[in-house]
């Protein structure tokens, strides 16, 4: 392993983002990309981790931190609260803890991340980023620095290397029965 519990076939890169980035813009305007991953379309693969009739759990494409995942609602949301009753914001964010228990069970974990990011200009369907830091982190890179493509890069590697890391998320997965 080369970073905490990063495998070392996995690279780190920094010019892949920027070359990447007009891409990314296109066809995130072009297509809701969650619906897409929750409709299988091959264009918007991404590796599941966790899946219910409600909620889709997948890894980040272009992690920042090993074990990112993003959580979000199978069905086409946009707000964080506004879109959901209390019931379903709940069942949420139940699915939210338990895929974080399951990645700090997973990858080395100094703090575990949870935010939800987007814009209704850009990735409207509302999604919570699961994103473990791993032991180690110099205080400076930590927190949003964590999170900069430009300032830290992506991690790219072998699909094997990410197949597996959803399947140890997956297997390590326990949502809660709905007592909340």
């Amino acid at each position: 392993m080369s970073e905490a519990g990063v495998p070392r076939s996995v690279r780190r890169s920094r010019l892949k983002p920027a070359i990447g980035a007009l891409r990314y813009l296109r066809r995130a305007r072009s297509r809701c990309f969650i619906c897409a991953v929750v409709e299988r379309d091959a264009e918007y693969f991404h590796h599941i981790a966790y899946e219910d009739d409600f909620a889709i759990a997948f890894l980040d494409k272009s992690p920042r931190l090993w074990g990112t995942v993003l959580v979000a609602p199978k069905e086409h949301r946009e707000q964080v609260t506004g879109d959901f009753s209390s019931v379903e914001y709940l069942r949420l964010q139940g699915v939210v803890y338990a895929l974080g228990e399951a990645v700090r069970q997973t990858v080395p974990c100094e703090r575990l991340y949870v935010s939800s990011l987007g814009s209704q200009q850009l990735n409207r369907h509302v999604h919570w980023h699961v994103a473990p830091l791993p032991p180690g982190v110099p205080l400076p890179r930590q927190q949003l620095r964590a999170f900069s493509e430009l300032l830290t890069g992506n991690l790219y590697g072998p699909v094997g290397e990410f197949a597996r890391l959803a399947e140890q998320i997956g297997e390590n997965v326990v949502v809660p029965d709905g007592d909340l």
